[in-house]
């Protein structure tokens, strides 16, 4: 076996799905650019994306083994090639919802085999650790690449202007590059030992999980972490575009500064949870997304920034309201850490399966929520908005803290 020929073969995988899925905000604010669509219909595409994930994450996983996870990542980046190819000659609303459920789909099967891939070229849990972490960072990468690459297809100067779908082709191409590196990559068939656990199993240990008041707990606080992530996340370019009037390709540049945020305010948490609990730094977290939320959007109102030309040159304001990412960053993975590290070994699996669902469900309310309001009433009303979901998540957090204390299975320090 050549692992690195198989890591090659994941990390571009990734990289690829990365910016196809965080393209939905950029998506939605030129749906409704170049197919005079409303903010509500729109919203509608994080659902497709995300119900289609949770889904077919529970259907098929326990058959991708049987598939082998070689043949089922082909599968998976050759449907979005495919439909990648087709987007500029199709050119309609409904071609997106096809996309980004395709999308979801695949990116299911994905996640699911590059998983089980990672355990099959790492001999210990350092090793395994190092090369998760090592793509997940390739996945962040990805996530800033893509803004930049649409903003470079992009007219500002003709917002109706559907040149922009050229992008596809260049996804199609790198689409394309996976699938070959995935060829080639020498990926191992599954042991038969390995296919034993069936899908009624799986469901029913999530079933069973459903039971335990502190599980229930956890799933109301991820719901409502993912939903202010998806809908600050989602909607930033179209704020940037009509809220503070910036050019439509510095609006989709600037919303790249919230997945840095994201991505800094991970490497800071986990330093910083080597001195102080986890229960503190996520109350702090919490306070600090609400004061810059208050803070920020009231300067959002005499900002006109139609004449900027750069991203370097936009209003201060502008910079600010992405940085929410960096304290809103270390809040969902801490609070799964937390979790896993309350259940036994064996209640881990049908745990993460709860993740995935609850997580798809709260991203897409989140973007739907707010694509209504900002539709009926205004970019600065769905923003404050979140102010609700952060309040709930004090008493949702507050409550998981005593719970987990009294089982007295979670240390107060951890790391991320």
């Amino acid at each position: 076996m050549n692992p690195i020929r198989i890591t090659i073969a994941l990390a571009c995988s990734y990289f690829v799905f990365a910016i196809l899925l965080n393209s939905v905000g950029t998506v939605i604010l030129q749906a409704i650019n170049s197919f005079d669509i409303t903010k509500t219909q729109a919203s509608v595409l994080e659902g497709y994306k995300d119900l289609t994930i949770a889904i077919v994450s529970f259907v098929v996983a326990s058959f991708i083994p049987r598939l082998g996870y070689k043949l089922a990542m082909l599968i998976a980046l050759g449907l979005v090639a495919l439909m990648c190819l087709l987007m500029p000659s199709i050119a309609q609303f409904y071609a997106f919802k096809v996309l980004f459920a395709v999308i979801g789909c695949s990116f299911a099967i994905m996640k699911v085999s590059v998983y089980s891939v990672i355990g099959q070229v790492t001999d210990n849990a350092n090793q395994h650790s190092a090369l998760l972490n090592t793509i997940e960072g390739i996945f962040m990468l990805g996530v800033l690449s893509g803004y930049w690459v649409f903003s470079w297809f992009i007219d500002s100067s003709n917002a109706q202007n559907t040149a922009w779908l050229n992008v596809y082709y260049l996804l199609a191409l790198l689409a394309g590059m996976a699938f070959i590196t995935v060829l080639i990559a020498p990926i191992k068939v599954p042991q038969k030992a390995t296919l034993r656990t069936s899908q009624l199993a799986a469901f029913i240990d999530m079933l069973t999980l459903t039971y335990k008041p502190l599980v229930v707990i956890f799933i109301i606080s991820a719901f409502l972490y993912v939903l202010i992530e998806q809908g600050v996340g989602t909607w930033l370019p179209t704020f940037n575009n009509q809220v503070l009037k910036l050019p439509v390709d510095i609006s989709i540049q600037l919303a790249s500064v919230f997945a840095a945020a994201l991505a800094l305010g991970r490497l800071v948490a986990g330093q910083i949870l080597r001195v102080i609990g986890w229960y503190s730094l996520l109350l702090s977290c919490l306070v600090a997304m609400a004061v810059l939320v208050l803070l920020v959007l009231p300067l959002t109102h005499e900002i006109d920034g139609s004449q900027v030309t750069s991203v370097f040159d936009v209003p201060f304001a502008a910079y600010m309201l992405p940085l929410i990412g960096f304290f809103m960053a270390p809040l969902y993975p801490l609070l799964n850490s937390v979790m896993l590290s309350a259940l036994a070994a064996h209640q881990q699996a049908a745990m993460t399966g709860l993740i995935v669902v609850f997580s798809a469900l709260g991203g897409t309310t989140g973007s739907v929520i707010t694509g209504f309001i900002f539709d009926k009433f205004s970019g600065q009303h769905a923003f404050y908005l979140t102010l609700i979901p952060i309040s709930l998540l004090l008493i949702s957090v507050t409550l998981f803290k005593k719970m987990t204390v009294n089982l007295g299975a979670v240390p107060e320090k951890g790391t991320i």
